[in-house]
């Protein structure tokens, strides 16, 4: 019998808070293609929110969590584009820095952790990618979503900067798609594809953030595309909870389905909507749902 391949998951801040429906699927699909998902305790954020007012105190919080991960000797599973940019940059910098790895590891030291070794850092894209494979994840598949159209939104943190390494090339991505193609969807690419979400606006910007989210959806609209997919939750909290409000900001009625990449993995596997959280999203995603049935 094959052992199945270990990862701790790193669940970031915004998933287990908000995002529930990007865990719940995750949680439903990953165990079957082969991955064991492992719980550890002690991680906290990744620090990346406060990269602009204090970097040592993110590379300090994503040391630390890729300490409790090595303390198990497991390679880490994060979800989140921001989390999977913070604890990459964080051995890129110490990489090529080692009087801040010591630095660093002083205050570890404090809680009984060191960094000492790389970790494996896999997002959800390039463990369903490149680690599973497509051959795999199509042997799951039950119900063929043939004929919906859907498109990628991969997100700025999941593309740049790639000289740190990054899990898709950053001029034109192409795993979603053919990941979408496995499980007998209709990838369909907008000009607007690598645009940004608007969040990292949000704050400061609020009206010029949900413009972002409104302008790209859309265009997706007007295209006749018939869903969106995302794997990060900063930006599917823009394209799906505040959709309404987005399409307020460009003076449109915006009803685009926006799933994240493993629930609509989890329809073609045959599971239940409900088991994959879709009762969460507050985007209409009951329209392709319909178009599966039909």
């Amino acid at each position: 019998m094959t052992m199945k391949k270990k990862y701790a998951i790193f669940p970031g801040c915004l998933m287990p808070t908000e995002q529930y429906a990007y865990e719940l699927s995750i949680r439903e699909i990953i165990p079957l293609l082969g991955i064991e998902i492992v719980d550890l305790e002690g991680f906290s954020c990744c620090g990346e929110p406060m990269k602009s007012v204090n970097q040592f105190l993110t590379l300090y919080l994503s040391a630390r969590n890729l300490a409790i991960a090595e303390k198990d000797n497991l390679d880490v599973f994060v979800p989140c584009a921001m989390c999977h940019l913070a604890l990459s940059e964080c051995q890129h910098v110490f990489e090529n820095n080692p009087e801040m790895k010591k630095r660093i590891n002083g205050l570890l030291a404090a809680e009984n952790l060191t960094y000492t070794n790389k970790r494996q850092i896999v997002h959800t894209v390039d463990l369903l990618h490149d680690h599973i494979g497509l051959e795999t994840i199509q042997q799951h598949v039950k119900k063929p979503l043939k004929g919906l159209k859907i498109t990628a939104h991969y997100g700025c943190h999941l593309i740049r900067p790639s000289e740190i390494g990054r899990p898709v090339d950053s001029e034109n991505p192409q795993k979603i798609e053919a990941i979408l193609t496995a499980i007998g969807a209709e990838p369909t690419t907008c000009p607007q594809k690598l645009d940004c979400c608007g969040a990292p606006l949000l704050t400061n910007l609020p009206e010029s953030a949900l413009t972002k989210t409104g302008q790209k959806l859309q265009a997706i609209q007007e295209q006749g595309i018939h869903g969106m997919v995302d794997v990060c939750p900063w930006c599917h909290k823009m394209f799906d909870n505040r959709q309404t409000k987005a399409g307020e900001t460009v003076a449109a009625k915006l009803a685009v389905p926006v799933l994240y990449l493993p629930q609509l993995i989890g329809l073609a596997f045959g599971l239940s909507p409900d088991a994959l959280g879709l009762d969460l999203n507050l985007s209409p995603v009951e329209k392709l749902q319909q178009k599966e049935e039909a």
